[in-house]
């Protein structure tokens, strides 16, 4: 189940209400010291005042090194691997998932792209993905409502292509399949091997993907994967009071990333991630947070009640939820 369900806007004026009180490399991230007093949104170069530990109860999480203020944003990252959503194929880049004006001004192999950078940046898997004709494997996903298989997909192309290793995801938590999705990954499983194959991709290059490299894929993608909902306004709007009016424009695809996997669930949480204009994620302070302290997103729709909260984390991401929230049946 992807992070972040329901509408952006509505995740943010619940949280606001609740809080009161190149070639990118695979893992990038930078951090920004700033606050929602000194209007500036630009990241620096310093290091990110977090770093990754271990929690009692949820394994490995992200702790504030430091104090960090309300409103600061804590860092950015870029994805390991994102994808637009079928949707949204003509108009959102191919590459950083920006929204495109009418007539793109960078168009290649039928999808469009923002900027010459992004065009050549898509490079790393696109001369592999351009090779096969993928309308049978979209078709079937679109029919089937599945995104996580274009994650895996575009994620094969670049072990193809040999700009990422093939396990680069395994450092991420994988989720458990169940019976019923186990002949569904099966069949996803083949049909993209089969493209791959009579794109003439050689037996050397897909050694790879094997059934079980499929399989624990999607499995991490499943969990880890977020909806990139780009919001309307700039970055010193969604610090401003008037953030709860703030809209957004609606999922445009999807991501994974490494570092933003690593913050833990909390129904009442202390950071949030936002996506103004592209792939590029923000990770910001919703309130004060003292040094040592973990930081926590909320995965779900916060404005959902108690029942509600704890099925969707129970049957999507496999946990019970017992922070102050869900304890008080709030």
């Amino acid at each position: 189940m992807l992070r972040g369900s329901g509408r952006w806007a509505s995740q943010f004026k619940n949280l606001h209400k609740i809080n009161t009180k190149n070639k990118p490399p695979f893992f990038t991230f930078s951090t920004g010291t700033d606050s929602a007093d000194s209007k500036k949104s630009q990241p620096s170069s310093a290091p990110p005042p977090i770093q990754v530990g271990f929690t009692e109860s949820a394994g490995r999480g992200v702790f504030a090194t430091r104090r960090i203020g309300a409103g600061e944003l804590i860092h950015t990252a870029k994805p390991i691997v994102s994808h637009p959503s079928l949707s949204s194929l003509h108009s959102v880049c191919y590459f950083c998932l920006k929204k495109l004006p009418n007539k793109p001004l960078f168009q290649r192999d039928g999808v469009s792209f923002c900027s010459q950078g992004c065009q050549n940046q898509s490079q790393d898997f696109h001369e592999i993905e351009k090779r096969a004709d993928w309308s049978t494997f979209d078709d079937y996903c679109q029919t089937h409502g599945l995104k996580y298989p274009l994650l895996v997909k575009r994620f094969a192309c670049l072990v193809i292509s040999g700009f990422a290793s093939a396990s680069s995801l395994d450092i991420l938590q994988p989720a458990s399949l169940s019976p019923e999705m186990i002949p569904l990954m099966e069949k996803e499983f083949w049909l993209l091997r089969s493209t791959f194959q009579d794109a003439d991709i050689t037996a050397e290059q897909l050694v790879f993907l094997t059934k079980q490299w499929y399989s624990g894929v999607l499995a991490r993608i499943r969990i880890n994967a977020f909806r990139v909902e780009l919001a309307c306004g700039s970055y010193e709007d969604l610090l401003s009071s008037a953030a709860a009016s703030v809209e957004a424009e609606g999922a445009v695809g999807n991501a994974v990333y490494i570092l933003p996997s690593f913050y833990n669930h909390d129904c009442d949480p202390n950071a949030h991630i936002l996506w103004l204009e592209n792939v590029d994620a923000r990770i910001m302070a919703l309130r004060d947070i003292d040094a040592g302290e973990e930081l926590r997103i909320c995965y779900i729709d916060a404005s959902m009640d108690h029942e509600a909260r704890q099925t969707i984390l129970a049957k999507g991401f496999g946990f019970q939820c017992n922070c102050l929230r869900c304890s008080s049946h709030q």
